[in-house]
């Protein structure tokens, strides 16, 4: 739904805010990725709102973990880009809080952050036509300044502690990649499950039907490789996926990247 509670406002984001709360969320993301720039405790594999790093860092260092996995023998790789379902409207600003507090944010940040997100009065505007007000305690509005880096805050704590997995996240672009070798992937396997599992706890849930895998091989017998299951659905598998505005194949090339650049241009 979007948030409209100035109509008159010329911004393009589909969440409207009056113009002073708009200020003051430009102050508080500010404020707290100056407070966080140096914690240790932040991901090192969470590439937003982080100083020096980019999409092109996200980029750069999945393509690294996967080509130096596969200069070894009998090693494959496979890759789960994980789609959540309406991610920002999931936050629940208690849970939100407690992480905040536990990455040492000032406690005054944090009342105002739950403050902003519980009892918004929000309605959808379209034409000439208005929906009823609507209350909600859950969720960062889409469009909204704050969104992506509280969304980045909140799954800061969703991480591998396993060497041969990489949770690879730009905001609430979250890539799971499995360095297989000698076919076990029971450590990948178990991560995934408890991916799913931290989503149930943290009221997010994976969209099975977005969520997908592509599996880089350059082995000369393939076998076949058993389906990946989420919650008793089988997660499609993909030859080529847009990542990060990256077209990454399943070989490696870059032709159809180069192809998607071309016809864009």
């Amino acid at each position: 739904m979007a948030v409209v509670v100035n109509p008159g406002l010329d911004r393009s984001d589909p969440s409207l805010t009056t113009v002073d709360l708009f200020l003051y969320e430009i102050i508080c993301t500010k404020t707290l990725i100056q407070n966080l720039i140096f914690r240790t405790s932040l991901d090192p594999l969470q590439f937003a709102y982080r100083a020096n790093r980019s999409v092109d860092d996200a980029v750069n260092m999945g393509l690294h973990f996967i080509l130096q996995h596969l200069d070894k023998s009998g090693t494959y790789v496979r890759l789960l880009f994980v789609d959540f379902s309406s991610a920002f409207n999931t936050i629940t600003p208690t849970l939100l809080q407690t992480k905040l507090t536990q990455l040492s944010v000032p406690s005054s940040i944090c009342q105002w952050i739950t403050s902003f997100l519980t009892y918004r009065h929000q309605l959808v505007k379209l034409g000439k036509f208005t929906s009823y007000s609507r209350t909600t305690s859950t969720g960062a509005p889409q469009g909204c300044v704050l969104a992506p880096l509280l969304f980045s805050l909140y799954i800061n704590d969703c991480t591998s502690t396993d060497p041969s997995i990489k949770l690879l996240k730009f905001a609430g672009d979250t890539t799971v990649i499995g360095l297989i070798q000698d076919g076990d992937e029971s450590a990948y396997r178990q991560e995934v499950e408890q991916l799913a599992a931290w989503c149930s706890l943290n009221n997010l849930e994976l969209n099975s039907l977005k969520t997908v895998e592509m599996i880089v091989d350059f082995r000369r017998n393939i076998p076949a490789l058993p389906p990946l299951t989420i919650m008793n659905s089988t997660v499609p598998t993909v030859e080529s996926f847009r990542f990060l505005g990256t077209t990454i194949s399943q070989d490696l090339k870059w032709d159809t990247h180069i192809d998607s650049m071309i016809k864009k241009a």
